[in-house]
């Protein structure tokens, strides 16, 4: 899906669907409720997107997220319905190669969120990306490289580890932009490190905010996942991010929603809503 931001050119693109437990996604909200907005199978998951956004700008190509990527054992593949990820090959539908990424960013490094980093080659995992500089967040490097007991089951090292042999690994610390009008706003909550993406070009502003509000599904402030590390931090990032998302009439990217790709957020009466974004693709 391809759309325009000011002079930016913009593309969603997707590495696939997984399934997943569907309490987990929506953490204290009871499965009467939830299971309203998407039903789940007999095992209890709801299947989520992988998408990934592309961003065209006249100093870079930058990439935000990889998705889950092509390493999933067979019985992880099984576990959560996913074959190979199909990032790469939709990049080359829209005429882009892996080595014509300036920039990659994870918004952290979870497995279905970096799995596209790297490929295997020779069973010896590389950077999918080979000219890229992939921008992490340096307490989220610290966290996934130093993994405890309540962390560790999100997190594959295959995933990242190269990239600091390779030359490749750009840690920042706190809000950072990238190239003009790309800035990565750390925001905690999900992880310690998790950061969202906000794009900016003549007076418009594009938002990915990866986990800490990753669907349509998710726009209550108190729809919390049971993986955010810190559920308060989550929330306020959540309240600050819808208003001013509707104070800027912000296009969000939905990194994990099976239906919506582009939205605005809008109040109407005493909610807000996701108004679809109608685009060019």
């Amino acid at each position: 899906m391809h759309f325009t931001l000011g002079h930016f050119h913009l593309d969603v693109v997707s590495d696939g669907t997984f399934w997943i437990d569907g309490g987990t996604v929506f953490g204290v909200v009871p499965r009467v409720i939830w299971e309203k907005l998407s039903p789940p199978d007999e095992r209890n998951r709801i299947p989520l997107a992988l998408k990934s956004l592309l961003i065209r700008t006249p100093e870079a190509l930058v990439l935000v997220e990889t998705g889950i990527g092509t390493k999933l054992s067979a019985r992880d593949q099984k576990h959560h319905n996913f074959g190979r990820g199909t990032l790469v090959a939709e990049l080359a539908e829209i005429g882009v190669r892996p080595e014509d990424i300036d920039f990659v960013i994870d918004t952290h490094l979870h497995f279905d969120h970096c799995g596209g980093n790297t490929v295997l080659e020779g069973g010896t995992p590389r950077p999918t990306f080979p000219r890229a500089k992939y921008v992490i967040q340096k307490r989220e490097w610290e966290d996934a490289t130093h993994a405890d007991g309540l962390t560790q089951a999100g997190y594959d090292p295959a995933d990242f580890a190269v990239l600091a042999e390779t030359g490749q690994l750009r840690l920042i610390d706190g809000d950072v932009e990238i190239v003009p009008g790309v800035t990565c706003r750390l925001t905690g909550g999900h992880t310690r490190g998790h950061q969202m993406v906000l794009v900016h070009s003549h007076g418009l502003t594009a938002c990915y905010p990866g986990d800490v509000m990753l669907s349509t599904m998710h726009i209550k402030p108190n729809y919390i996942t049971a993986y955010d590390l810190s559920q308060e931090r989550t929330y306020a990032v959540k309240v600050k991010l819808i208003e001013e998302a509707c104070e800027g009439r912000w296009v969000i990217v939905w990194g994990h929603d099976p239906k919506e790709w582009l939205s605005r957020l809008e109040k109407r009466d005493d909610k807000v809503v996701a108004v679809p974004v109608r685009t060019t693709g």
